[in-house]
């Protein structure tokens, strides 16, 4: 399967491979953008990833993944800082890229409302800072606690720092609500950031990629005195939890934000249909360069919030809002090389060696350039000028070969068909997948280190000080070769010839602090347990939804055991009830398909893998997670059906509302069918549910039962 294989050429297993993909993909970019301040994509390139997911998604609904990117946003808060848990989720929003993305807004939120097409619908156009978003919270008109955004559900305490902003008031007046979330961006300007840099090369310290890495590095200080010694500012746009209404209207709002002492972008204008909406964003484009802070495209907001409220979120993102990008930057360079990564499922990688070239303001030297077939697409090759583009971070893409200034005697790049580890293994393209993977995946070195990598990785053990230089350093020297040995090491290090005290770059405080740092986590969660593990496309969210479906430890690794006996006893079946029972059970956990079950049950048909298990069993004490309480609605978990023509709202906002009450809402009806919502002429659901014995509404029952009126 082509990497660029139109949607609507997928098969489902096709497609349910290319969602796992995308899901780990967009994890791993969020997790270095939110977390590292150290993003490895462009803006451009993140965005497609994205676009492809929600398209497969569209077309494939059945096979949307438990972990799925587009009901997450950003990644889980970094260690260092006390969490922060939003009492209103922190979420992202969509992208328009063309005209006609913004015209669909336009029509999408008119549908929705069940306006008509030309009707007006004013919005409210404010430029996107490129910064770090920030929830400021305050309590009877004082600054109590502000959060970075985080995983959108919980961020980090960054309060002390944020009080050091000049921009950001320590006390409020004017009939504020007592309760007020303040929400907007952090950033440094651009001359400000010219100063920082200069002061960190005339210092021979570490230069910033940009005016957002500086900022976001400088707001999440421990020390609080650098935060202080940084020129950070502060631009509010939006709001949390609030105990009172703020306003009627979002452009109102903005006005009480300046009343209130926060800064607010005096760019911001009201517009009232999408030509108006597009020539605010050529005319911000067109003034972007002279601006003294950096933005990546303009937000178009509706502007009246009752609207908003009826039109509510799907998934990670608004349906009143939405974010028009600007068109990515690009430059002219020569690749110098291309070099091959190994990764810990054996995924080899190609990576572009660039000759440095300035993009936007940023020095750039690496691209990565995906899979084989990338490079066969765009028939790039070692010595060729390329363009490539950035649109807000660091590594860019290699947008195409200047084949003009191709070197004569050039030749096609040939993909490696041996690992490039001392054993020179074999290396294959799985039935289904764009990736080439090692073979030696239980012998290869580059594997081993990954997976290692991996187990002590922030989602998963999160052992402090035990990071990717300090693992690759440990299984050179022998070490560690298996997570096992990780627990081992403080009883080893007594008897060693070389202490680790003793070693270069440590000494007894940081040894003794890594051995501490080891035994606290030899308690651990059994969802960070199975995602420490590394099972091919079992995220973090599929993890979660294992180990809260088993009891514990022992009952998820006897379940484990015999899904694979079941697998491997009946393999050519393709239906879950076909292969056996602990199968087909898997597959019905909050729609883990059978991918992830195949995938699980060759994980443990390895006895190799059973082996660590065993070994990290008698080590540890792993617990149980805490099933989340449900919602108190009086239609949570509940299955809902809704059938026919609704008069008090449109058929989205009807579904939006159920599933924001905890229920869900199904395209057919089932014996499972809990309520089927009936509205004017109904077919032949309605005649469906009837024969089933399934609880048939009204419309006006349905808002009785949900306690909304009509």
């Amino acid at each position: 399967m082509a990497e660029k294989k139109p949607v609507t050429d997928l098969t489902a297993s096709e497609a349910e491979a290319e969602l796992a993909r995308l899901a780990a993909a967009i994890r791993h970019h969020d997790r270095l953008y939110y977390q590292d301040d150290a993003p490895e994509v462009s803006d451009a390139e993140y965005d497609s990833l994205r676009r492809r997911n929600e398209a497969i998604e569209a077309r494939f609904p059945s096979l949307v993944r438990p972990d799925s990117p587009s009901g997450r946003v950003g990644a889980e808060p970094a260690a260092g800082f006390s969490k922060v848990r939003h009492s209103v989720p922190m979420l992202s929003l969509g992208n328009a890229f063309d005209d006609q993305d913004v015209e669909e807004f336009f029509a999408r939120c008119r549908r929705f409302l069940g306006r008509g097409k030309d009707d007006p619908l004013e919005i409210v156009a404010e430029p996107k800072i490129d910064g770090l978003s920030i929830n400021l919270r305050y309590e009877g008109g004082k600054f109590v606690q502000g959060a970075t955004r985080g995983d959108g559900s919980e961020g980090e305490d960054v309060t002390q720092n944020l009080r050091t902003l000049g921009d950001i008031p320590a006390e409020i007046a004017g009939g504020a609500p007592d309760i007020l979330e303040v929400r907007g961006e952090v950033y440094m300007t651009k001359s400000d950031f010219a100063a920082l840099n200069a002061r960190q090369a005339e210092a021979e310290a570490k230069l910033f990629a940009n005016p957002r890495n500086a900022a976001a590095g400088s707001l999440r200080q421990l020390d609080r005195r650098i935060t202080t010694s940084r020129p950070l500012r502060f631009f509010g746009y939006a709001w949390g939890e609030v105990s009172a209404p703020l306003a009627e209207t979002h452009w109102d709002f903005l006005q009480r934000l300046r009343d209130w002492g926060f800064p607010v972008n005096p760019l911001a204008r009201r517009c009232s249909n999408p030509a108006e909406t597009l020539a605010f964003y050529r005319e911000v484009e067109e003034q972007r360069p002279g601006l003294d802070y950096d933005i990546d495209g303009v937000v178009y907001k509706v502007d009246r919030l009752d609207l908003q409220a009826r039109l509510g979120f799907v998934s990670r993102a608004p349906r009143w809002a939405i974010a028009h990008k600007f068109p990515a930057e690009q430059a002219r360079t020569v690749l110098e090389k291309i070099d091959i990564q190994v990764g810990r499922t054996g995924a080899l990688t190609p990576v572009a060696h660039l000759k440095p070239v300035n993009v936007g303001g940023v020095m750039v030297s690496r691209a990565t350039l995906h899979n084989p077939d990338e490079i066969a697409r765009k028939d790039i090759r070692e010595g060729d000028t390329v363009i490539v583009q950035r649109a807000g971070d660091v590594i860019p893409q290699v947008v195409e070969v200047v084949l003009e200034a191709r070197p004569e005697g050039s030749q096609p790049y040939v993909f490696p068909d041996t690992c490039p580890c001392a054993l020179r293994t074999p290396v294959v393209h799985e039935d289904g997948e764009v990736v080439a993977r090692c073979t030696g995946e239980l012998a290869c070195p580059f594997q081993q280190v990954e997976k290692l990598i991996h187990f002590v990785s922030r989602d998963a053990f999160d052992i402090e000080g035990l990071g990717q230089k300090q693992v690759a350093e440990f299984f050179e020297r022998g070490l560690i070769k298996t997570p096992a040995d990780i627990f081992d090491l403080a009883e080893r290090d007594k008897t060693s010839l070389t202490p680790l005290r003793n070693v270069k770059g440590w000494g007894a405080k940081s040894a003794e602090n890594l051995f501490e740092a080891i035994e606290r986590r030899r308690t651990i969660g059994l969802d960070r347990f199975i995602y420490a593990l590394g099972i091919r496309q079992v995220g973090q969210a599929t993890a979660k939804l294992l180990a809260r479906h088993y009891d514990g430890l022992a009952s998820w690794h006897a379940a484990m055991r015999q899904l694979s006996e079941e697998r491997q006893a009946a393999p050519g079946a393709a239906k879950p009830e076909e292969i056996g029972p602990t199968y087909s059970e898997i597959c019905n956990i909050n729609t883990i398909g059978t991918a992830v079950a195949d995938e699980i049950a060759a994980f443990f048909g390895e006895s190799h893998n059973l082996g660590i298990v065993e070994e990290l069993e008698r080590r540890l004490s792993v617990v149980p997670v805490e099933t989340p309480q449900a919602t108190s609605s009086p239609v949570a978990g509940k299955t809902v059906v809704f059938t026919g023509s609704l008069e008090t709202m449109s058929r989205p906002e009807a579904k939006a509302r159920a599933e924001a009450l905890g229920a869900k809402v199904a395209g057919s009806v089932s014996g499972k069918t809990d309520y089927v919502v009936v509205g004017a002429d109904a077919g032949s659901k309605a005649a469906k549910a009837e024969a089933l014995g399934v609880t048939m509404l009204s419309e006006q029952e349905w808002l009785d039962l949900i306690d909304e009126r009509a």
